[in-house]
């Protein structure tokens, strides 16, 4: 819902929202924000030019190229952190003087832990995972809050995350690398998907670009289905399956003991360790 940053009943002192990197997710949710009537004032920290070009002029939007630039006398109630996760460790310690904010974090494989110790152990935090359909709006945050987030701040945050697509809560951060695995990296498995269909579709025969045309609007259009039903996924695939007919003879080779599951939790299990792995560097 669209509301101000920093208003009566928050959680901490300051107004309007500091975004560390406009990038492509931070761009998304910039744009998301400007979209839905979030009230400013937004300050984007962003050395690229480029990146942040349409957004130059934008009504209650500064941008600066670094944090020195920051306007005087700014205060934000939210710092939004968008940069590459090997960038943190560096380029944090400079906003220490606004530990009073909450500081939300898109950056996969920093911990909790890891900006209580470049922020300030009482700083509240809240650490997410989106994905990249966030970039039109159809993207999914899993979210994990530490200690010191107030109720007003968690629902700052969710209102910010909504900007871009569908959020998701949990309270053990430990499920955060699961989530990573499933959500964070489960784009990337649907678009491999549209890339063994259209392969498939090449080896019986079909010419490369209706192969690729054929896959790809069939696994965008079965998502928008999906999207638009109430039915679970088995009752659609069901739907589509008559006995013995075409897709009974797929299903039962992608359905078998060693098939499309199988492989899943496989795959789901090896990003989840190395989601693990990462967090621990």
């Amino acid at each position: 819902m669209p509301g101000a940053l920093g208003s009566a009943g928050s959680d901490q002192s300051g107004q309007g929202l500091l975004l560390i990197g406009c990038g492509k997710m931070g761009g998304a949710l910039l744009t998301g924000w400007l979209e839905r009537g979030v009230a400013g004032p937004f300050v984007a920290v962003e050395p690229n030019a480029d990146a942040v070009a349409a957004f130059r002029g934008k009504p209650g939007v500064t941008i600066v190229d670094r944090p020195e630039a920051i306007p005087a006398g700014f205060s934000p109630s939210v710092v939004l952190i968008a940069l590459k996760p090997q960038t943190i460790d560096a380029n944090l310690p400079a906003y220490r003087r606004f530990a009073r904010a909450l500081f939300v974090s898109i950056a996969a494989g920093k911990t909790l832990a890891a900006f209580a110790r470049l922020l300030g152990e009482a700083v509240a935090v809240v650490r997410t995972i989106p994905n990249t359909p966030a970039q039109v709006g159809r993207g999914i945050t899993v979210a994990c809050a530490n200690a010191h987030v107030g109720a007003a701040q968690r629902a700052q945050a969710q209102t910010l995350l909504e900007a871009v697509g569908e959020v998701g809560w949990v309270e053990d951060e430990a499920l955060i690398d699961a989530a990573t695995a499933l959500s964070g990296s489960g784009p990337a498995y649907v678009f491999l998907l549209v890339e063994a269909l259209t392969a498939a579709g090449i080896a019986q025969g079909l010419p490369a670009d209706l192969a690729a045309r054929l896959a790809r609007v069939t696994v965008t259009g079965s998502g928008e289905l999906l999207h638009r039903s109430a039915a679970a996924p088995a009752a659609l695939r069901e739907a589509v399956t008559s006995p013995k007919g075409t897709t009974a003879a797929a299903l039962a080779i992608l359905m078998a003991d060693e098939g499309l599951q199988a492989l899943m939790v496989r795959a789901v299990a090896a990003a989840t360790r190395r989601s693990l792995e990462l967090a621990s560097a």
